[in-house]
């Protein structure tokens, strides 16, 4: 019976049943699935991953200014700022968050993990995580196919889509996707790895999707490197085997519950929350004469 990765309780299961490591079902879903032979997965894992760390490093080497004027750089500006409230390591990884996701905004390449609009939690959480603990590159390649087994799950149980489920659903399991990787890769157990998504969850739930003039710039790049924060916090939590008292599945469950439950304008709209606020609207505005402006020229 091939895995389909409807909960959590299944792929627990299907590793228990068939002596498996948390990211080989994700590999076997792949090839049953999708019809994709093994080296071809890999090797576009490690395509995948490469382009995440160009997105870092580009982002801070370039200049990332939006069009609209909102998004200004904000990675470099962590990076180098001499004010470090919690060390390097967390200014690092802000930094390295905000980078990846300016950089999409700026219509750069990105991999949309699970979508462009949290673009910027995995490759900063990764890029950081291999940095401070040198991780194999193998490992890294598991990591993210344990990543793409929690979005498979939170897709087919709640959703992955701002438009659907409001911010919950991207940086909501952006963050997920990113603590499991994190647990992972520190030698966490499976049961670790599953508690680091339903404590993230809990802490992301209710995260509504409000893009300033519709542009997924504000506050959704800002939101990218909270979203990293509450992810390691989270991953740290599991680590240390504190548990999350509800189980992930019902987690998830709650989640798409949330979502169906919230007003459409606070579903990618630019209806509601921080883009209906009166500066917001002036920004609308602005950023609509410019539009037009290109039209007709």
């Amino acid at each position: 019976m091939p895995i389909l990765f409807d909960s959590f309780n299944e792929w627990r299961s299907y590793c228990d049943t068939h002596a498996l490591a948390i990211w080989e079902p994700v590999l076997i879903y792949e090839q049953e699935q999708r019809g994709r032979a093994e080296a071809q997965i890999w090797e576009k894992l490690a395509q995948a991953y490469a382009v995440m760390k160009d997105a870092v490093h580009t982002g801070l080497e370039q200049d990332m200014t939006s069009i609209s004027g909102m998004i200004d750089n904000g990675g470099k500006k962590v990076r180098d700022c001499k004010v470090s409230g919690l060390g390097e390591n967390f200014q690092k990884l802000v930094s390295y968050t905000l980078a990846a996701k300016e950089l999409n905004a700026c219509m750069g390449r990105v991999v949309a993990a699970p979508t462009a609009g949290a673009s910027g939690i995995m490759p900063g959480m990764l890029v950081t995580l291999e940095e401070l603990h040198g991780i194999p590159h193998r490992k890294m390649m598991e990591v993210m196919l344990v990543a793409a087994g929690i979005a498979l799950i939170i897709e087919q149980r709640a959703s992955i889509a701002g438009a659907v489920g409001g911010c919950q659903a991207e940086t909501g399991t952006a963050a997920a996707m990113g603590a499991g990787a994190v647990v992972y890769c520190l030698g966490g157990s499976l049961e670790q790895v599953f508690e680091a998504v339903a404590i993230t969850i809990m802490n992301m739930l209710g995260l509504i999707c409000d893009p300033v003039a519709g542009l997924v710039e504000i506050p959704c790049v800002k939101r990218n490197a909270s979203g990293s924060v509450i992810a390691y916090a989270a991953a740290q939590i599991a680590l240390a085997g504190d548990s999350a008292v509800i189980p992930v599945d019902e987690v998830i469950d709650a989640m798409g519950e949330v979502g169906a439950s919230m007003e459409d304008k606070y579903k990618e709209t630019a209806l509601g929350g921080i883009a209906n606020t009166p500066t917001a609207r002036e920004i609308e505005k602005r950023v609509l004469v410019q539009k037009v402006e290109e039209v007709e020229e």
